[in-house]
């Protein structure tokens, strides 16, 4: 099947929001490249970027099990 490469951008405005977070990405997370998270305290929020190298639908399902958790915004950006 045919991959593509991902950037999955992630604020998490409710640091509670972070262990279902990391149970979602542990799930997928033979298609992860790599991830960075940066603690943004005088806001009280976090900022992650999470690539990816996978299948449409698998980007697909991170994003939209992501954006469901109650304070956490995502938005992806794919590979042509």
């Amino acid at each position: 099947m045919e991959t593509r490469i991902a950037i999955i951008g992630i604020i998490v405005h409710n640091l509670e929001s972070a262990k279902e977070i990391n149970k979602i990405l542990h799930h997928y997370n033979q298609y992860i490249v790599g991830r960075m998270g940066i603690p943004y305290k005088e806001k009280g929020l976090s900022v992650m970027s999470i690539v990816m190298d996978a299948p449409s639908d698998i980007i697909g399902a991170v994003s939209g099990k992501l954006g469901m958790l109650p304070d956490v915004n995502v938005k992806t950006v794919y590979s042509k």
